[in-house]
């Protein structure tokens, strides 16, 4: 078998605002996210937004158009949840999270359309879109760029075995095995240092360090040669 790697399709909520922080540390769990996948076994597949860090919207209930949202929404509120209590899980798990309009510039419209869109823009689409990020070589889009062409021309990324070393409450950390040599990938879930027994030479950070003496700062992600 050989695995597909996602974390988002249209039918999960965005992916840092899932499994990362869509706050304080949106870009820098971002990167995370994208190097885990990107380093695994298997073939990684992006969902449209994921490579800008586009984060889950919030929008009253009148403005969803997923049934599935509208009927939880009624449900809950008839076992006794509170109109607020209902729209803050909504906000977390919703489907339509993921079903907004790709954010190609910050103007109206997002540079998706000038008429009136399905589902409506994520406000803030002027500090997260295409054109910024193009523009930044620190983007999480440039991110994307370079970890892709890196696993184009890494034979041990594209078909190496796969042996997972650390499995914490905060730190995860696998080795990919192959012809000619090995490369150990190091994730820190969270937005606290971490500690690592992984050592090597630093072949990607997602903070751009050039040595690694196993202490990982929140939310980063190395490659390690070794």
């Amino acid at each position: 078998g050989w695995n597909s790697l996602f974390l988002s399709n249209h039918d999960l909520p965005r992916i840092v605002s899932r499994w990362g922080d869509d706050g304080t540390y949106r870009v820098e769990s971002a990167k995370m996210l994208a190097m885990m996948c990107h380093g695994m076994q298997g073939t990684p597949y992006i969902y449209q937004g994921e490579e800008l860090g586009m984060t889950n919207i919030r929008l009253p209930i009148e403005d969803y158009d997923d049934l599935e949202i509208k009927s939880h929404y009624q449900e809950w509120l008839a076992r006794g949840r509170t109109p607020e209590e209902t729209m803050e899980s909504i906000y977390i798990w919703g489907r339509d999270n993921a079903r907004t309009p790709f954010q190609w510039t910050g103007e109206r419209g997002a540079g998706f359309t000038d008429g009136r869109p399905w589902l409506g823009v994520n406000h803030n689409c002027a500090s997260i879109n295409l054109a910024q990020q193009e523009a930044d070589p620190d983007s999480i889009w440039s991110w994307y760029k370079d970890l892709s062409a890196l696993r184009a021309g890494s034979e041990i990324l594209r078909r190496g075995r796969f042996v997972p070393l650390e499995m914490g409450e905060q730190v995860f950390a696998y080795r990919r095995e192959g012809a000619g040599g090995a490369l150990t990938v190091a994730l820190n879930f969270g937005g606290k240092p971490a500690r690592t027994a992984c050592r090597g030479t630093v072949v990607r950070s997602s903070a751009g360090r050039e040595t690694f003496d196993g202490q990982l700062g929140p939310w980063e992600a190395v490659i390690l040669d070794g």
